[in-house]
């Protein structure tokens, strides 16, 4: 087995996503490798970007002559700093914001940085609503070009313990 060195870390600021950027984190204290935590912003949302960003973080105020990436890449730093802050000082973190289709944003950036490892949350959907909402996660695993950890809701707990390590 290849040495653990970059670590891309999928994010949609929710608290599922919380679960595998932390497992993400907690991986690279023990491998030594860095991580870029990404978030792709899906065109259609930019228009609702500003609504969206207030609710999710009370207190940001978006500067009204900044562009919409730079919005979310403020977003992304304060979800970090908020969540993770007890990470970040230990790990060689990377952001990174992009518009995109967020499956094929994910798969591309992985191949284009060389990611040995992709770690993403996944909503644990079956039947009727995984068809009908579709999984990031599983299209993904399909057109990675390298392995992808897929964090389960139930991983909550073990990711918030912190990562047992590889031998």
């Amino acid at each position: 087995m290849e040495k653990i060195k970059k670590i891309l870390a999928p994010t949609d600021f929710s608290e599922l996503s919380q679960v595998g950027v932390r497992y993400a984190l907690n991986l690279a204290k023990s491998t030594g490798a860095e991580v870029t935590v990404y978030h792709v912003i899906i065109p259609g949302d930019l228009m609702q970007s500003n609504k969206e960003v207030k609710e999710e973080f009370p207190g940001f105020v978006p500067h009204p002559l900044r562009n919409p990436l730079e919005t979310y890449q403020r977003v992304l730093a304060r979800f970090l700093k908020d969540h993770f802050s007890d990470h970040i000082r230990q790990v060689s973190v990377r952001e990174k914001v992009q518009v995109g289709v967020p499956h094929k944003s994910i798969v591309e950036l992985a191949e284009t940085d060389g990611s040995d490892l992709i770690v993403i949350s996944t909503h644990g959907r079956t039947g009727f609503s995984h068809m009908l909402v579709g999984s990031v996660t599983e299209r993904v695993v399909r057109e990675a070009p390298c392995p992808v950890l897929s964090i389960h809701p139930q991983a909550k707990e073990k990711a918030s313990e912190g990562f047992v390590g590889m031998t």
